[in-house]
Formats: structure tokens, C-alpha cells, sequence
């Protein structure tokens, strides 16, 4: 029963000890870019080391009147634990989040 209990110590150490890294808690940021344009919208950039990047930019529409809204558009992609690397396209805006990606129903 001792050995059949060191078997198994000795197995989860060693699978702990092989299994992969989680890049994403080590990713290094590689581009960086951000401009805020006041009250009528902002614009950035980021890409990282794990794969991830995301862009996104706003701006005010009818400003001043009872349909002022902010309307988003952006995307972002990254790498998924079964290892395909996915896009989500999206619009927020008076009509909520529209999301689009080639992984998500319609």
C-alpha cells in the first residue's frame, strides 16, 4: 500500500511538473498605443506576447440632442485552451453588444 501511495505522489509530481505554462501570466505587452480624444470618443491598441491583441475605438454620435449615444467597435483575438486562435468583431452601441466571430451561432 506505501509504494502503491508513492506511485501515485511520484505521478501527479511528475504531471504537474510537465504540464504547460500559462503564457498568459507571463505575457509581455509588444505594441501599446492610446488616444483619448475628450468627450467625443477614444481610440487604443494592444498586442501581447501570448497572442492577444485587442482594438477599439468610440465616438459620439448626435451630440447634444436626445440621441446622443456612444457607439463602440472593436475586436480582439486570442489563443483558446484547445490551442485555435480566435477573433470576436463587435458593435456596442443603442442596440447593445453585437458580437461576430466565425465560433459564435448566428
Amino acid at each position: 500500500m506505501k509504494m502503491l501511495i508513492g506511485i501515485l505522489g511520484l505521478t501527479l509530481v511528475v504531471s504537474v511538473l510537465a504540464a504547460p505554462l500559462d503564457d498568459a501570466r507571463n505575457a509581455e505587452i509588444l505594441r501599446y498605443s492610446s488616444e483619448n480624444i475628450g468627450i467625443d470618443g477614444y481610440r487604443f491598441e494592444f498586442a501581447t506576447s501570448d497572442g492577444t491583441s485587442r482594438t477599439e475605438e468610440a465616438e459620439l454620435r448626435n451630440p447634444g440632442t436626445d440621441n446622443e449615444a456612444i457607439v463602440v467597435r472593436g475586436s480582439y483575438t486570442y489563443t483558446g485552451s484547445d490551442g485555435r486562435i480566435y477573433t470576436i468583431n463587435y458593435v456596442a452601441d443603442e442596440n447593445g453588444f453585437q458580437p461576430e466571430g466565425e465560433h459564435i451561432p448566428k
